[in-house]
This record gives structure tokens, sequence and C-alpha cells, in this order.
């Protein structure tokens, strides 16, 4: 017996390392099924108050970020994407008229005019405000979240795309038609500089940001490459091949690893071995249309989107919506894109 025990005390760490080195595989862990109508484009998961709000058509649908059922539907509040301010409990769509809301009450407050075509939407912790990223000029407009009203605007150029913030007052933002990630100074609301990605870079669509390390994470389309990129000086320090059609991802400091969520079903996850060190960890299959993605920080899993259209016959006249029901498991139904006609909203949970 002591034999036994001596030859585990020695071994132990054999045994035990491979447990703590492989986590497992990221695969879905659950499908989140609503039937609706409308085209749809980002999602964002709310950690604080543990939500996933996704815009489809001309109206939100709200999701629990734990229990991944249904909430409700914010009416009236739709566009491309949606931001929170926690504080004073108010959030924001980012359309052509911005829409505000209640996120305890869930109601409608008012419309924001804002210029230029909005697109992306966050809340930056530096400055305290929503920012509104144009595809044209000002191609940034800041909302006090308490109130609504317009604080002023900051012009890029170009077509702003993802955004991320170091929280200590320096804004990055994909500039997606001419593949820079431009710099901003929030506290003097310019911008300070801006990164060319290079020849070898595709159209920046998703961010990750290493606020620690200060490196970038730019997810590019045509061709699909990650863009690695000191955050500090602009430098190239890797260039990675990722699937077609990205326009989403991130990065978790928890398991020092950026993604991106591609259109055509996949999900690359890649590794940072250290600030110098950056390598293809896994792909992961989702389904096709799922090109947009958020962090739930809690579980460290990332939250996906992608439509179901119903099949129909030609000529039929067109169908009005069923009441929405929301459904849990794997779909069989054809899968498209962000756009189109009645059918599933699938909400993707993918971990490991």
């Amino acid at each position: 017996m002591k034999r036994i025990l001596a030859l585990i005390a020695l071994t132990g760490a054999h045994f035990l390392a491979p447990a703590i080195h492989a986590q497992g595989d990221y695969k879905v862990l659950d499908t989140t099924k609503l039937f609706g109508n409308g085209g749809i484009d980002y999602v964002y998961a709310e950690n604080d108050e543990r939500r996933v709000y996704v815009p489809r058509g001309g109206n939100t649908y709200v999701f629990g970020l734990d229990s991944h059922q249904y909430i409700g539907c914010i009416t009236n509040i739709g566009g491309h994407g949606i931001a929170v301010d926690t504080k004073s409990h108010h959030g924001f769509g980012s359309a052509p008229k911005i829409g505000m809301f209640d996120t305890e009450t869930m109601q409608k407050i008012k419309d924001i005019d804002v210029q230029g075509r909005p697109d992306g939407i966050l809340f930056e912790p530096f400055s305290g405000k929503v920012l509104i990223l144009s595809h044209e000029s000002p191609s940034i407009t800041m909302i006090d979240p308490a109130d609504g009203t317009v604080t002023g605007t900051i012009d890029v150029g170009g077509a702003m795309e993802q955004a991320q913030s170091d929280g200590q007052g320096k804004l990055y933002v994909d500039v997606e038609d001419e593949k820079k990630i431009a710099v901003v100074d929030m506290k003097a609301m310019k911008v300070l500089t801006e990164y060319d990605l290079g020849d070898s870079a595709g159209e920046p669509g998703g961010l990750g940001l290493d606020a620690q390390n200060h490196i970038l994470f730019a997810m590019c389309s045509n061709p699909g490459v990650c863009m690695v990129v000191n955050a500090d000086n602009g430098k190239i320090l890797d260039t990675l091949p990722i699937h077609s059609g990205t326009d989403g991802g991130g990065f978790n400091p928890a398991t020092m690893e950026a993604w991106s969520s591609q259109r055509d079903g996949t999900l690359t996850i890649i590794k940072e071995n250290s600030p110098t060190s950056f390598a293809i960890e896994q792909t992961v299959t989702t389904k096709a249309g799922c090109k947009t993605s958020s962090l739930d920080t809690k579980n460290n899993q990332i939250v996906l989107i992608c439509t179901e259209r119903m099949p129909q016959a030609t000529n039929a006249p067109a169908m009005t919506p069923p009441p929405m029901t929301p459904t849990n498991g794997p779909g069989g139904q054809r899968r498209f894109g962000g756009r189109g006609g009645p059918g599933n909203l699938d909400v993707l949970w993918v971990g490991r």
C-alpha cells in the first residue's frame, strides 16, 4: 500500500497536469429559439443585469443571460445594436433615430435625433457616455445616458464598425472601409492616430482588446484574417487565418482568448499564449449566419445569433407571423443570415 501511495505521489503531477491544461473544446451548449419577423445585426450580452438584447425588425427581444429563456419584448426599439447604462437603467438602440428605453420596465422612453448613418453602439465607461458609431460623418455621436441628450460628436472618417474601450480614456475603433483602427482620446474628444492594418488585411468588422497587455485583435473579412496589433504603436504582431464573413469578435481576459464569429457558421478561438505568441486554438461549428457575438463574462460563454427563414411556397401570400414562441433545442429548418422574413431567431450559447 505504501508503495502504491508513493507511486501516486511521484506521478500525481502527470495525472493532474493534463486535466488542468486540457479544459475541453468549445461547443454549442444551448440554442434558444424565438419565432418572429425581420432582420438582425448585433447581439449584446449585458453582464451586470444578466440579460441578452437582440434587435430584430422594429423591436428588441430580451433573454436571460443565465436562464437562456425569453424574458420579453421592447416594442418600437429596433435597429442594429443595443447599449445599456446600468447606473441609470437606460438602454439605447442604434437606428436612424436612436431609441431610448427603461431596462427595468422594458418600455420605450423616446427617440433621439442624430446625424450620420448609425451602426454599432456601446457604453464607454471612461466618459460614461453611450457612443453611436456611424458609417457616415459624424463618425461618433456621444449621448448622455441619464437623459438622452447628445453631448458631442467626433469625426474620424470612414465607416465605423466595432469599438473597444480600455477604460482609461482610449477608444479603439474599426474603420472598415479604410482597413484601419482609429485611436480616439475620449477626454479630448479627438482622434490621436490611425493604425494601418496593411495590404494583407481585409475589412475589419470585429475587434478584441487585451487591455492589460495592450493588444488588439482585428477580425477582418476578404480575406478572413485576424490582425494582431500592438495597441500602443500599431505594430502588426501576427496575422492568423480565420473563416469568411466575420462581423464580430472580442477578447476574454479570464481565458486569454480572442474570438471571431463568422457568417459561414464558424467561430474561431485564438489563444494568447504570451504578449508575443498567438495561435488558432479551435474552430467551432455554429450555424450559418451567426456573424455577430457577445461575451458572458460570468460563465465564459460566447453568445451568437442568426435567423432561420420559414420555407414558403412559390407565389404564396405574405405570411403574418404567429405569436412569438420560445423553444430550446437544435433546429432543423433552412438557415439564413441576418436578413429576412418570418422564422426563428436562434440565440446560441457556446462554451466549454
